[in-house]
């Protein structure tokens, strides 16, 4: 299976910027597709962002426009940039790999431990 770590999650302030990675690893390490989901507190898990192996994207409405989600596949690395942050970007957010080009949970099995991202007013 992916071993998936990720980091950069930090406090900003409302219309800032941030860039959070996903570094993945493992025996045989390979991929198809990788899944951005977040999770506020008390809400659902909910994803929002997503990468094939060739380049092709998906984004919710929500954040179409304000994110960018690239990949390094030199460095086996999915990154995040998240520019014009709102309060309501605050959540824990989480990477995942999967076989289905979705943004539900259903179509990954190997997930990341999350990394924080609280966004002030």
């Amino acid at each position: 299976q992916v071993q998936l770590v990720e980091s950069g999650g930090d406090s900003v302030q409302a219309g800032g910027s941030l860039r959070i990675s996903c570094a993945a690893s493992g025996y045989h390490y390979c991929w198809y597709y990788m899944g951005r989901f977040r999770q506020a507190s008390g809400k659902e898990r909910g994803g929002f962002a997503a990468i094939a192996t060739a380049g092709s994207t998906l984004f919710a409405d929500s954040v179409r426009g304000r994110f960018t989600i690239s990949k390094d596949d030199a460095k086996n690395t999915l990154y995040l940039q998240m520019n014009s942050l709102k309060p309501e970007d605050t959540a824990m957010y989480y990477c995942a790999t999967g076989f289905i080009f979705t943004l539900g949970t259903y179509g990954y099995n190997d997930w990341g431990q999350g990394t924080q991202v609280t966004v002030s007013s």
